[in-house]
């Protein structure tokens, strides 16, 4: 519940448009109210064919004689007192009670008669039409506002949504990419989508319904009380079970619903997993498994939907009990005071004269104007406790911190000239598995480096500390003499491009996939960028629009060594002072690699390149040759040293890279 309030505080910046709203629903509030208001002068003045000039006549001459018969009573009361010594003071006092009842009636009736009497029309059917009239424009303003009220609680909901959704975007991204290897997509979309669009749901309805809704039973229970406010508490003994009922559900209802997103999380992972490895499950023919798990946690999913909606009924069904329960003993309690002309029930004063008909069925009209809204309510609990299950899903999110820090005053780069330095390095992803065991190596400005090794042994993990993409557990990398935890990271970043074995395209066309990360761009720079990576022929002879083709999802109109071509291009686009090719010509065709080979070799030229390969051709750009193993580095040396004297290079080049070769 504490991160629904950070929610809603968040909502609440909206100042002008809450007030909109609470004025609004205030307005529909007090319609509604005054529609069921209008049973009173029906039943008492048309029903008895009086216009309200005659009601208000008759209403002081039948009080006056009321009170004058009282004050006799009392009279003779005090006289028998007197008389007999009988104590008479309770039913003295109980005649006085009425007096005053009555007298307020009086001074009520001649306060407005003069209005009555000007303003209003004088006969039974002219009274009936002015009634009809105005419950029929009340009804029309009424509606009018509340369009209003609710195009105003969608707004304050969707712009909510809207602010913390591209929150919760811009946060993410910023994490570390430890923190996506941790989190899996599909329970990181369904927190984007169905966790936000709920906390959503949640605040229209908290700043929607659940004020206009009360407010509606608050005008009409207030005009109840105004009739017989002890006959209404009198009526309400029944709320406290329903309160308590309520409050039982309400855990309930908020761990089934948890538990119904995560369920919901498991389903949208599976989907999204089944659909983008749709190549394997065809090939291995696992149509039929994928189809029967993804059943089972449809079925998971029904089954807590379906817990959810018990409970949620449950909440209904002791709302609409308390709704009836009222209902029922205001029937029987009222129609008690007003057949027997009685103002006390078991002895508790119930209004200060007797009620008359139509104050009856005007307090019973208010009493079910109050139990629609209350129905409507009847949901709260489930709303408020299903917004409390997605808060709690999504603050994490915004709360959870990265890893790669910036300093608060980093220092600016502004060239990446100097050598690269890794002092000692270690790292691990999880705690007690190394990945890299005591790193010390010096990559200096300009130099091709290649990087050999097993796989597993952490060629990549050494080349991705170079971004900061992750920081060493214990050790310092440096620019030069400056730590990169000094850096300015965007600095760093900006002038460091990178190309990995799993090409990463965006669905959009070529020329904005090649010119992603490089927007000030021109076309003819994306040309030369695509020439120079051989993509130029193929995106212009073969692909439909040229460079204005849409590649599909992750690059899938194309074939593997187009996409790794096209990522290749947006990287010499780059144009950046530190090259990173990770696996980045595995995908590439035989006919094209000694082109790319000679591109590789003339862009590696007067800029620092670290190239992890098993490509013996690629090996021959490189300066120096580094052998890892389990996290280590085994030696370093140019081609001919590593030969000669490296038995797992020997190894390495003789089972993998002849083989490339």
């Amino acid at each position: 519940m504490k991160n629904l309030g950070r929610a809603i505080r968040r909502a609440l910046r909206q100042r002008l448009t809450i007030v909109g709203i609470i004025l609004s629903s205030l307005v529909v509030a007090v319609f509604w109210g005054a529609n069921f208001g209008a049973v009173y002068p029906f039943v008492e003045a048309v029903m008895h064919r009086k216009s309200l000039h005659d009601w208000a006549t008759d209403r002081i001459a039948e009080s006056e004689e009321a009170q004058a018969e009282l004050v006799a009573a009392v009279a003779r009361l005090r006289k028998e007192e007197a008389d007999t010594g009988a104590n008479r003071e309770s039913d003295i006092e109980l005649a006085n009670v009425k007096i005053e009842g009555y007298e307020k009636v009086i001074a009520t009736t001649r306060y407005f008669q003069p209005f009555i009497e000007n303003y209003l029309p004088d006969g039974p059917f002219e009274t009936l039409v002015l009634i009809v009239a105005l419950v029929f424009a009340g009804t029309i303003v009424k509606n009018l506002t509340l369009v209003t009220n609710m195009m105003l609680a969608r707004h304050f909901s969707e712009t909510t949504t809207l602010q913390m959704r591209n929150q919760v975007f811009a946060h993410t991204l910023g994490m570390d990419l430890g923190a996506f290897n941790r989190d899996r997509t599909g329970d990181l979309m369904n927190r984007f989508t169905s966790d936000v669009s709920t906390i959503s749901e949640t605040i229209s309805f908290l700043f929607g319904r659940a004020i206009r809704e009360p407010l509606k039973a608050i005008v009409c229970l207030t005009a109840a009380l105004l009739v017989s406010w002890q006959l209404m508490v009198f009526s309400l003994i029944v709320a406290p079970l329903t309160m308590f009922i309520a409050y039982t559900l309400a855990k309930s209802i908020k761990r089934a619903n948890r538990r119904a997103m995560e369920e919901s999380s498991h389903l949208f992972r599976q989907l999204l997993q089944s659909l983008s490895g749709i190549y394997a499950v065809k090939a291995y023919t696992m149509e039929k498994q994928e189809t029967n798990r993804f059943r089972r946690t449809t079925r998971e999913v029904y089954r807590k939907a379906m817990k959810i909606t018990f409970y949620h009924s449950l909440t209904k069904f002791s709302s609409e009990i308390m709704g009836i329960g009222v209902l029922c003993i205001s029937i029987l309690a009222g129609g008690y005071l007003v057949l027997n002309e009685e103002t006390h029930l078991f002895g508790f004063r119930m209004s200060a004269k007797p009620l008359t008909q139509g104050s009856l069925l005007a307090f019973y009209a208010f009493l079910i104007g109050a139990s629609d809204p209350m129905r409507k309510m009847s949901g709260f609990l489930n709303h408020i406790q299903a917004g409390a299950a997605a808060a709690d899903r999504i603050f994490p999110l915004l709360d959870r911190q990265t890893t790669i820090v910036e300093k608060k005053n980093p220092k600016t780069i502004k060239s990446l000239k100097d050598p690269i330095v890794f002092d000692d390095v270690s790292f691990h992803y999880e705690e007690g598995e190394p990945v890299l065991k005591n790193v010390n190596l010096t990559i200096a400005c300009d130099e091709t480096l290649a990087i050999v090794g097993p796989n597993g042994c952490g060629k990549s993990t050494l080349a991705n500390m170079i971004p900061r993409f992750y920081d060493p557990v214990e050790g310092q990398i440096r620019l030069g003499y400056v730590p990169l935890t000094d850096a300015r990271l965007s600095d760093l970043r900006r002038r460091i491009g990178i190309v990995t074995q799993q090409t990463i395209l965006f669905d959009d066309s070529v020329i904005n996939n090649i010119r992603y990360g490089s927007t000030r761009a021109t076309d003819e720079e994306v040309v030369a960028a695509a020439k120079q990576a051989h993509a130029h022929d193929f995106i212009v002879n073969k692909l439909e629009k040229g460079y204005d083709t849409n590649v599909g999802e992750a690059g899938s109109r194309l074939s593997g060594g187009q996409r790794q071509r096209i990522c290749l291009a947006r990287a010499i686009l780059r144009n950046p002072e530190v090259m990173i090719l990770d696996e980045a010509t595995s995908q590439i065709d035989p006919e094209s690699e000694q082109l790319i080979h000679n591109a590789l070799e003339r862009f590696a030229k007067n800029r620092t390149t670290i190239i992890i390969t098993h490509r013996a051709s690629t090996l021959s750009l490189a300066d120096r040759i580094l052998v890892m193993e389990k996290g280590r580095i085994v030696d370093i040396g140019t081609h001919d040293e590593l030969a000669s004297r490296c038995e797992l290079y020997q190894r390495l080049y003789q089972v993998s890279f002849k083989q490339s070769a």
